[in-house]
């Protein structure tokens, strides 16, 4: 399956232009471009893993919880989410 991929430039020192280099060595990676794109993918995922954290963070500052553990549970779980997302 083939990705469409776009073209983006960027600029930067020459301190930094040669640092890319060398990790691009260093790491086997087999262009800068290759090197560019994981670093974008792991901020992406440093980023969500953060959002995820905040959301645990306030799930846990929110009060009592509710044990889940049939079905049944979980219905109740999920009426009464629709139910506080509809008094929004």
């Amino acid at each position: 399956m083939a990705r469409e991929v776009e073209n983006m430039s960027i600029s930067l020192p020459k301190e930094l232009k040669e640092r890319v280099k060398q990790r691009v060595h260093e790491d086997h990676y087999g262009t800068p471009s290759d090197y560019m794109r994981s670093l974008v993918r792991e901020d992406l995922r440093r980023r969500d893993q953060e959002r995820l954290e905040q959301a645990l963070i306030k799930g846990l500052d929110s009060g009592r919880g509710m044990t889940v553990t049939s079905k049944g549970d979980w219905k109740k779980f999920w009426q009464k989410r629709i139910a506080k997302e509809g008094k929004k």
